[in-house]
């Protein structure tokens, strides 16, 4: 019962940390997750760069996991190259380090002193502030459960060393048992360093989070449970557990999604099998940078300096395994193109987006980009199915039947797409978003289902002129030249909110869109006009003018839709502006 009451206490603590870590990132992603989506979009052109916005990210959200998911995420939808998320990557391991450090602070100052008053400034800000005041209330909220997280995992855990200092015999004979079980592992030289690197492993499978697994790891060292070598083999294990989040997300994506997860491990394995080799002489340099910490930084009985060394090993670790491998990164790229080849994708599809989900901490403040980017290509496929319908028009004495299979094949791409990018957003606005992000959803969802509408009316367009075609229905001259010059003003349509939703919409451009809308409004009027008069004038004209009639009016369709999508990407950065 005893037992069953400890490991239920340490889970109940490791809820806290791991609470506190969620509620702190999450936060942090409301507070300044446009800046971060920026810097991820614009600052990994190059390995370095790269590596610093990965570090950058992983010590905002505090969580190498989140931001390697992340990284898949944006390989997945092609807004990371291969190269640049192997940067990414690589600066997210140490940025996950400050993790160690934080929670080598359990043994310099009482936790649940600094706590509860963090929580207590964060909590007035949560309840009563508004907008990033409210978010960073909650990230205070959030900081301080972490804290309060690492007090409680640090009073559950017995204290090995005073325990044997103990008069009590009982508890002495406890903390020689705990010895005892902890030395049939160690003492083997470099066997018992490869046990405690597997230990490392499972623990963090287990947990799901290498800051949890930190946590425990560092709170055992810091109560005597065990020595510092196989403190810092348990954490070689941690860095290699980690990746297995990444991995997991990475299956049913792209080949370079599941190439970026690939790359983590290697990059990951490779630095633990370096530091197996000068392992010891490694750890005794930790010890010996941690015993020139100022006194500051440590307990009045120097109780938490094997804290400070984890966290010292760990750094230089991750640092070291960088400056040794960030000249390799493309060697590192072709290397897991090898081992992930074109042949092994799942899903011939070119266009689908998957919700990828960042496992214990939520992403929803970051996942925007990918469903703006599937967006922009789901526009781009309407461009394309209206270019190859004109082609079709253009050319009746040509055998396009190919092409009209074609065009229908991008019409189902198109429709799946929209259900991928519905889903996804649907998904992103169950987490916790910020109000304006909320409205970005909305306006999204908005802007999905207008361009889907244009893809069914283009469609419906080819079949028009399919059907044109299969009853010998000859277009005249000036009708010919009506549906040309109708055509040509919904290409400049489409261009433009093509170029709205890469760029951002501006007045002008709402502007323009609103005149095309109305000049199309005015032609369709004028062409049905005429083609009603040719009805009048011939009678066998009637079956063909209904024909030219049901194109304008697919045209006029096509423009409302268009316009639409002007207002919707205008009102997303416009939203005090929309009209009552």
């Amino acid at each position: 019962m005893d037992t069953l009451i400890f490991i239920l206490k340490i889970l109940g603590s490791l809820g806290v940390f791991l609470y506190g870590m969620k509620v702190m990132s999450e936060g942090i992603q409301r507070t300044a997750g446009d800046g971060m989506r920026r810097i991820m979009a614009t600052m990994t052109h190059n390995r370095f760069t790269a590596l610093l916005t990965g570090l950058l990210i992983t010590s905002m959200v505090q969580s190498s996991s989140a931001s390697t998911v992340m990284v898949v995420s944006f390989v997945n939808a092609g807004l990371l190259t291969l190269v640049e998320s192997i940067g990414v990557i690589m600066g997210a391991n140490l940025g996950t380090t400050l993790t160690a450090w934080i929670i080598a602070t359990v043994g310099k100052f009482s936790l649940s002193e600094v706590a509860v008053p963090i929580i207590g400034v964060g909590l007035p800000l949560f309840f009563i502030g508004k907008n990033r005041w409210k978010n960073f209330g909650e990230v205070l909220i959030g900081f301080g459960l972490l804290f309060y997280g690492l007090h409680l995992l640090k009073e559950t855990v017995p204290d090995v060393k005073g325990m044997l200092t103990s008069s009590d015999a009982a508890l002495q004979q406890q903390a020689q048992s705990i010895q005892a079980f902890v030395s049939n592992f160690s003492g083997k030289g470099y066997l018992s360093i490869v046990v405690f690197l597997f230990i490392g492993i499972v623990l963090t499978l287990i947990v799901q989070s290498s800051s949890a697994a930190m946590a425990i790891t560092v709170t055992l060292a810091i109560q005597g449970w065990i020595g510092f070598e196989e403190s810092a083999a348990i954490v070689l294990g941690e860095n290699i557990g980690t990746t297995v989040t990444a991995w997991l997300a990475s299956i049913g994506t792209t080949v370079n999604a599941r190439r970026a997860a690939r790359a983590h491990l290697l990059f990951n394995v490779i630095g633990v099998v370096w530091m197996l080799l000068i392992f010891y002489p490694f750890t005794e340099l930790a010890v010996w940078l941690g015993s020139h910490l100022p006194d500051s930084w440590r307990g009045k009985d120097h109780a938490a300096d094997i804290g400070f060394h984890l966290a010292i090993f760990h750094s230089l670790f991750n640092f070291a395994n960088i400056l040794l491998l960030v000249a390799f990164v493309p060697q590192i790229a072709r290397l897991v193109t090898r081992f992930v080849r074109e042949t092994d994708i799942t899903s011939p599809k070119t266009h689908r987006l998957r919700f990828i989900s960042g496992g214990m901490v939520d992403l929803g403040e970051l996942n925007l980009p990918e469903a703006e980017n599937s967006t922009r290509d789901l526009a781009g496929i309407t461009r394309e199915m209206f270019l190859g319908y004109l082609e079709v028009f253009k050319n009746p004495a040509a055998e396009l039947s190919e092409e009209v299979k074609r065009l229908k094949a991008l019409e189902d791409e198109a429709d799946i797409l929209t259900h991928d990018i519905t889903e996804y957003l649907v998904r992103t606005s169950a987490a916790e978003i910020s109000q304006e992000n909320a409205r970005s959803v909305t306006r999204m969802l908005r802007i999905v289902s207008e361009l889907e509408e244009i893809s069914d009316a283009i469609y419906r367009l080819i079949q028009i002129t399919q059907r044109k075609y299969e009853k010998g229905r000859a277009f005249g001259d000036e009708a010919t030249a009506n549906v040309l010059s109708f055509a040509a003003k919904i290409v400049e349509l489409i261009d433009l909110y093509s170029e709205v939703l890469v760029t951002g919409a501006s007045e002008a451009r709402l502007h323009r869109a609103q005149e095309i809308e109305k000049a199309t409004d005015k032609l369709r009027k004028q062409y049905n006009k005429q083609a009603m008069k040719r009805m009048s004038e011939t009678a066998d004209a009637v079956k063909t003018e209904m024909l030219t009639i049901d194109m304008n009016n697919q045209f006029e369709l096509i423009a409302n839709y268009g316009l639409n999508v002007v207002q919707s990407a205008y009102y997303l950065l416009k939203h005090d502006e929309i009209p009552d």
